[in-house]
């Protein structure tokens, strides 16, 4: 291997998410375990692990900075609950009630924000860490205070590494989220292209449901990159790297936008253009710039330049050659749709614009309004104020806190009356598996049971076959790397890992085998208790609220719609508010999207509603789309003849969601009588605006809006009857 490929192969190792956590993870445990080989202080070992995992669990993506506060609270929260852990050890009714009342608070704590909900987990998780640990010494064996200070080192050790590292490579993380996010824009782009073929009898609804389930992984890109840019921009300190990404981000925004821009249904465009190639070569444009967002995401990844390239530019110039030869063909029944081709062009045009700015991002200007919408509390009594608003029984939160509460009580009450082997293990797996849902809570069960018995035996092959523990150490090391870089993504092989890295950790004292059986029984115990939990103790079902996300996506749409005509009135300004408004509307079509998968897990009494929930979803999606093309043709038309009126309309259409939302939200009945509807789509059919090119756009987007609002109603309709 030549020098070059060597290095361009550490670069992309380098640029891998899961590189750098897991490297700070594996020099932790590196350095535990040298320590307690040098110094013969095997006892050591798993409280050192234990602290390391647990400070691991608490971190949160920010500058080193906010790193070395959050490494601070969490180590005082570590050494809050081991000590009290320690002192009612030999209480077992006072630890059982405490335990039980922390599980509480700590899950309502998260309430006030990600940051929080981090840390308390994993206080949670070392509460619970502790007991295993206790467990394994004898009444006398430790004096007070022994325990916690070695897994606070092993928190303090992983903790430094985590603040270095984020002063070194505050920029590596955006960087990685950037290029997922340019990535999950090709999958889209990929996904809508296949809309364009032009196949008569097209199973479009199956399509657009890929597109929903891909727009929702898009959605979360977004968001998950906003965050971090955001910890980044603050104070007028901002780097210029920074204002680089920031910008890259907006420009995903405007590329988004446009993406999911519906101006036509595309089975009325694949039977009016059979015979013609130019829905062809939008597939192949839209195709081609999803090629180029795969580009961009690798070279943001390995900070190289990008280079749009020009042959999007002949493939644009032959679409829009297509599209004026079918002009020229003077066909009366093509006259709307050869509009709305003209604006697909038209769209694509911009997005090809925007894909050639990403070559050189700092000559990019920010919007006048470049601030970015921080969800954090920024006070603690802001903080206080938002854990408050869960302390009501309609609150999610509260529901899983108090079912996870009685579930851990369960699993101690198990404990001391069947007195198993490493009882608090059933602990750990019920804590694990718990989520606050029912489909998330079955899937984990299986893949933990899965992935426990995966565990062990590959401790067993590793026993018979390295019985050397010098050896065993070395795989305790990578067991534990591996869980932790598949720990959010892969939890059965996450727990495979954990397995493996326990049971190595209790064989270098010489507990090895004797925890194979009780292992697995806990682990079984734990889930059933989880399972059963989530089933019988204030159920969050999602099959009984597909209403409100309904209601949650419509009311979304509404104020996108609205915050668009405001632009359409004043100009386009993308200020926050505006970005906000689009924002909400595509995370509410993905919540509903998510809430209709987990609604397919739940027992067949709560999927009753699937089919018109489906259906729903495919016109709120296709609603989205003729919305966001109003979006992505924003231009000042407040002096245009006849815009007052189509101003109303869109103000009259907004109405209507709102309402239709109300209904839903308060399972009120819906009247299925579409009249109303009906009659606002013949006004605007016949609604007069000329030649104007702008004008026609936003007539034909309120018409394709108001087409959909009586399937709406009458799926509305569908779901609040049996509601």
């Amino acid at each position: 291997m030549s020098v070059i490929a060597f290095r361009h192969s550490l670069r992309r190792l380098w640029a891998l998410d899961k590189f750098g956590p897991g490297l700070r993870f594996f020099i932790a445990l590196s350095l535990c375990t040298l320590w307690v080989w040098l110094f013969g202080r095997m006892d050591s070992l798993i409280p050192l692990y234990l602290g390391v995992i647990a400070s691991a669990l608490a971190e949160t993506d920010d500058s080193w900075q906010g790193r070395s506060l959050s490494v601070s609270v969490s180590l005082v929260c570590f050494a809050l609950m081991a000590t009290a852990i320690e002192l009612l050890h030999a209480h077992t009714l006072w630890l059982s009630l405490y335990v039980v009342a922390a599980t509480f608070v700590l899950i309502m704590l998260g309430g006030a924000g990600s940051r929080y909900a981090s840390t308390s987990y994993a206080t949670l998780i070392l509460g619970i860490y502790t007991m295993i640990g206790l467990e394994q010494h004898g009444p006398g064996e430790l004096s007070f205070w022994q325990y916690t200070p070695l897994l606070l080192c092993g928190a303090l050790l992983y903790g430094v590494l985590s603040v270095l590292w984020h002063g070194l490579f505050a920029q590596q993380p955006v960087q990685q989220s950037l290029a997922r996010l340019f990535r999950r824009e090709c999958d889209y782009l990929k996904a809508k292209s296949v809309l364009f073929e032009p196949l008569r009898n097209m199973n479009v609804e199956a399509r657009r449901l890929e597109l929903a389930q891909h727009n929702a992984q898009l959605v979360d890109a977004l968001n998950d990159c906003k965050n971090l840019i955001l910890q980044r921009v603050s104070r007028g300190r901002t780097q210029a790297v920074t204002h680089r990404y920031l910008k890259l981000y907006f420009l995903a925004q405007d590329l988004h936008e446009r993406a999911t821009s519906s101006h036509a249904p595309y089975q009325q465009l694949a039977d009016a253009f059979f015979h013609s190639d130019v829905l062809f070569r939008c597939l192949r444009l839209i195709r081609q710039q999803g090629d180029a967002c795969q580009a961009l995401a690798q070279a943001i990844e390995l900070r190289q330049p990008f280079d749009y390239g020009a042959g999007h530019s002949q493939a644009l110039d032959d679409l829009q050659a297509a599209i004026a030869w079918l002009h020229k063909q003077n066909n009366p029944e093509w006259s709307s749709l050869l509009h709305s081709l003209r604006a697909v062009a038209d769209n694509l045009a911009r997005m090809d614009l925007l894909l050639q700015q990403a070559s050189n991002p700092d000559a990019l200007s920010l919007h006048q309004d470049s601030g970015l919408f921080d969800r954090e509390p920024k006070t603690l009594r802001e903080a206080g104020e938002r854990i408050i608003r869960h302390f009501t029984l309609k609150s999610g939160l509260m529901r899983h806190a108090i079912r996870l509460a009685i579930a851990v009580g369960a699993g101690l009450l198990i404990m001391h009356v069947l007195a198993p082997d490493q009882g608090y293990w059933i602990l750990m797996t019920t804590v694990f598996v718990c989520r606050p849902h029912y489909a998330a809570t079955r899937t984990r069960m299986l893949q933990r049971i899965l992935g426990t018995l995966q565990g062990l035996a590959m401790s067993w092959l590793l026993f018979q076959f390295t019985p050397l523990l010098w050896v065993q150490a070395l795989f305790a090391i990578a067991a534990g790397v591996g869980y932790f870089s598949t720990r959010t993504s892969h939890f059965k092989a996450s727990t495979a890992f954990i397995t493996l890295m326990m049971l190595i950790c209790f064989n270098q004292i010489g507990h090895g085998y004797d925890l194979f059986l009780p292992r697995l029984l806990d682990t079984v115990a734990g889930s059933l208790i989880a399972g059963l939990a989530v089933f019988f103790i204030l159920p969050d079902w999602h099959g009984r609220r597909l209403h409100q996300a309904a209601a949650t996506t419509l009311r979304a749409h509404a104020r996108y719609l609205q915050h668009i005509m405001l632009e359409y009135s004043q100009g386009k300004t993308d200020d926050m508010q505006y970005r906000i408004a689009r924002r909400e509307a595509h995370n509410a079509d993905a919540a509903l999207s998510s809430t209709l998968g987990n609604m397919l897990k739940e027992p067949g009494h709560f999927r009753r509603q699937s089919e018109p929930g489906f259906r729903f979803l495919l016109c709120s999606h296709s609603l989205l789309g003729y919305i966001s093309a109003l979006g992505a043709h924003r231009d000042n038309l407040a002096d245009a003849p006849n815009y007052p009126s189509l101003n109303r309309e869109a103000g009259q259409l907004a109405d209507t969601l709102i309402r239709l939302a109300d209904s839903l939200e308060s399972s009120r009945p819906v009247s299925s009588d579409c009249s109303e509807e009906n009659e606002q789509s013949h006004r605007l059919a016949t609604l007069p605006v000329g030649d104007d090119d702008h004008l026609r756009l936003l007539l034909n987007q309120l018409l394709l809006i108001s087409q959909q609002l009586a399937t709406l109603r009458t799926l509305a309709s569908e779901l609040t009857a049996v509601a």
